[in-house]
């Protein structure tokens, strides 16, 4: 089995921002070129998102109460679960965690572990099981396949996530780690598969290149009624040529038939979005640099172990599956990547997917001979059981287990970070599981466990069981909601074979 290889975004100049005095009175011009803005809408990293100490603002008359924004991310590693070594003993209030969950034992009271969720889509074309199991795995649709030898599947639930929340933040998604090629996880609405960045120092410099990390004020920035307003000096010449454009453009509408005008209006709307997105991304330096005056209470770090240039990330990310210990070193800088992005408000929807079927595993694994992960999964499952080999299902239990510690520093650096009142994990939704249910490419009773409160959506600290393969897609039905999603349906979470509880998952809060 062989993995794609993802290219890397180009790095980008970064912006320069001139700090503004905070005042009541409207901010000063920033001249910062439209072109400027066109390069870099889609990399600048934004600057922290957190509350200043105060916990309310004023508004109309009246205290409300300060609240960061609701962040959503994926941890998912390969290779599913060996589920009696992850399914608690019994339901209800979490008691001692089954030996894979075990080093996230100092969080128990932040999770919920539910289980019996499980896939039904169907595969159609010449795709192996992995794919299969990775084409749904984010999508739960009824069907996936490839197109012309290209993935195809549903929308993901990280890029539905992207499309109600994305446009709050400075990129509407991340998605990093060593998914890609047979394990494809992320699609966009239409269903083609979606890179993933696998250098952590270019994603890294797409986020934070040439910036500084502060926190901002929360309070004022809530405390604004409307967005800060972009002086019209700062309109430079590249506004004023997009503008004659446009107006040309309008122009010649009326002189063209029906076709060329459906043409004409598709190219008019991706230059209206564009122009939307600069604006947001002026509007926000405008409030960045305000905070750079009057920042908030976190102090944001970058990870310390980041490679020193683009040739060592390189061979960084070549050597993660041969050496265990380069393995762990990469889900932890991926990890804090996670983690700096959503404190910095860079992104309120981060994915990674994380791990490879194909890593070794000396060291980890300390029994038998065998410590390929890939050959561990097909020798320790079966249909039964039973009949798969103890020792490399042993072999299976201790890289899972392995895995969970990176989860588990995750959590444990997410509830240090302080939001003025409430920590970034109380803040956050983050769904841990896997690509596939068990190493023999099972697609049932998958491994999944959500951590943090949801913004107090969530009633942690439990383990819920559900009917017997009640579809993956019922959750994520759950977790757009959160984020503001009012379809009530995603994926196959109503259309499926199994479908169960209405396409919902009760008992949540």
């Amino acid at each position: 089995m062989r993995y794609q290889d993802t290219v890397s975004p180009i790095p980008v100049s970064p912006i320069p921002v001139s700090p503004i005095p905070v005042s009541p009175i409207p901010v000063s011009p920033i001249p910062v070129s439209r072109r400027s803005f066109l390069r870099g809408a889609g990399v600048v990293a934004a600057l922290p998102f957190l509350e200043s100490l105060a916990p309310t603002v004023v508004r109309a008359g009246t205290k409300v109460p300060v609240r960061p924004p609701l962040r959503f991310g994926i941890y998912t590693v390969t290779g599913g679960t060996v589920i009696e070594s992850w399914v608690p003993e019994s339901t209800g209030e979490l008691g001692k965690l089954p030996s894979i969950l075990r080093p996230l034992e100092p969080h128990k009271s932040e999770l919920l572990v539910l289980s019996n969720l499980s896939q039904s889509g169907r595969s159609t074309g010449s795709i192996n099981a992995h794919e299969h199991c990775a084409y749904l795995h984010l999508t739960g649709v009824d069907q996936v396949g490839k197109v012309d030898g290209k993935p195809r599947a549903g929308q993901s639930v990280d890029e539905r996530a992207a499309e109600l929340v994305g446009q709050e933040s400075l990129l509407p998604t991340v998605r990093m780690g060593y998914a890609g090629g047979e394990t494809s996880y992320f699609f966009d609405a239409q269903g083609r598969s979606l890179p993933v960045e696998r250098d952590p120092l270019m994603a890294f410099d797409r986020m934070f290149a040439g910036r500084r990390l502060v926190a901002p004020n929360w309070q004022r920035r809530l405390g604004r009624s409307t967005a800060p307003t972009v002086p019209a000096e700062s309109r430079t010449y590249d506004k004023q040529v997009v503008d004659l454009v446009l107006e040309d453009a309008k122009q010649l509408r009326t002189r063209l038939g029906r076709a060329d005008q459906a043409k004409l209006n598709e190219y008019l709307d991706s230059i209206d979005s564009i122009e939307r997105r600069v604006q947001r991304v002026q509007e926000r330096i405008l409030v960045e640099s305000l905070d750079l005056k009057d920042p908030g209470p976190s102090n944001p770090h970058a990870p310390e172990n980041l490679p020193e240039d683009r040739a060592a990330s390189q061979r960084f990310v070549r050597a993660v599956g041969r050496d265990p210990g380069v393995h762990a070193e990469y889900l932890r800088v991926m990890t804090d990547l996670m983690v700096l992005a959503f404190q910095t408000d860079t992104t309120r929807v981060c994915s990674l997917g994380l791990g490879s079927d194909e890593a070794l595993f000396p060291g980890v694994v300390t029994v038998g001979y065998e410590h390929h992960a890939h050959t561990l999964e097909h020798h320790g499952n079966a249909a039964r059981v039973e009949d798969a080999d103890p020792v490399a299902r042993e072999g299976c239990r201790q890289i899972h287990a392995w895995y969970s510690q990176f989860f588990a520093e995750a959590i444990a650096k997410m509830r240090e970070i302080d939001e003025g009142g409430s920590s970034l994990l109380d803040n956050t939704t983050l769904l841990y599981t896997s690509y596939m249910a068990d190493g023999g490419h099972g697609r049932n009773n998958y491994p999944v466990l959500l951590a943090g409160r949801g913004g107090g959506t969530l009633k942690t600290g439990r383990h819920l069981a559900y009917q017997k393969d009640t579809p993956v897609a019922n959750l994520y039905v759950e977790l757009l909601e959160r984020l503001g999603d009012t379809r009530g349906e995603f994926g196959n979470s109503r259309t499926s074979p199994k479908a169960a509880y209405d396409g919902r998952l009760p008992g949540l809060v």
